[in-house]
């Protein structure tokens, strides 16, 4: 087996040190989500049916820019789903999907809009997460999903899968999943208040855009 580079092992830890975060604090539970880190030579990924509180470093797998499987564990069932995201955004470095309990909720209890699952209305959301469109529901790993995705993924910072959770995707592993938290966090304070709040309005939401570089 090929010792990995200096780059691929620390991109292998991180997969590991974010997975146990997002696992500890019930972010995705059991063998559910993944995890994935792009490389030269193709992308890490975590196995299939792993529990992201307990990856090992060595087994994380790899496959190479065709998507042929090279070492580790066997890659996760939702490969396709990522390298949608990969082959049609140049900036995208990581991709994770969760099964996130508020989000989830969210999609059972009726989304904002299709394209945009939650209304603006935190600054941080918007300037964090950005608008994310509704996919609706397909079985895990369909390929249905990642061609809906390769059509939004370099307009986009992710999207909510119908019942199954979302895929966000960042410059870094780090950035990707403080992303997914800003995310769940506003489901969380979206569907826990009885009167929903007033979305910000366009002006606000302009104004942050323009100071911070992003885009709704």
């Amino acid at each position: 087996m090929t010792t990995p580079s200096l780059n691929e092992q620390s991109l292998r830890e991180e997969i590991c040190r974010v997975g146990a975060s997002l696992y500890q604090r019930n972010y995705t539970v059991g063998s559910s989500g993944n995890i994935s880190a792009r490389l030269d030579d193709g992308w890490l990924i975590t196995p299939t049916d792993a529990c992201l509180g307990l990856l090992d470093p060595a087994l994380i797998a790899k496959v190479d820019t065709t998507g042929h499987w090279v070492s580790g564990d066997k890659p996760s069932k939702t490969l396709t789903l990522h390298r949608a995201v990969y082959d049609n955004n140049p900036a995208a470095q990581s991709v994770i999907h969760t099964h996130s309990t508020n989000l989830v909720a969210l999609t059972l209890a009726g989304t904002w809009s299709k394209d945009a699952v939650l209304p603006p209305i935190t600054p941080y959301q918007v300037m964090k997460v950005g608008r994310i469109p509704l996919i609706p529901y397909c079985r895990p790993g369909h390929p249905k999903v990642a061609e809906q995705i390769s059509i939004v993924a370099n307009a986009v910072r992710g999207v909510l899968l119908e019942r199954l959770g979302p895929v966000v995707w960042h410059t870094s592993i780090s950035q990707a999943a403080a992303a997914l938290e800003e995310l769940e966090e506003t489901a969380r304070l979206w569907m826990m208040l009885p009167q929903k709040p007033t979305a910000l309005d366009a002006a606000e939401i302009d104004d942050l855009c323009q100071t911070f570089g992003v885009r709704w």
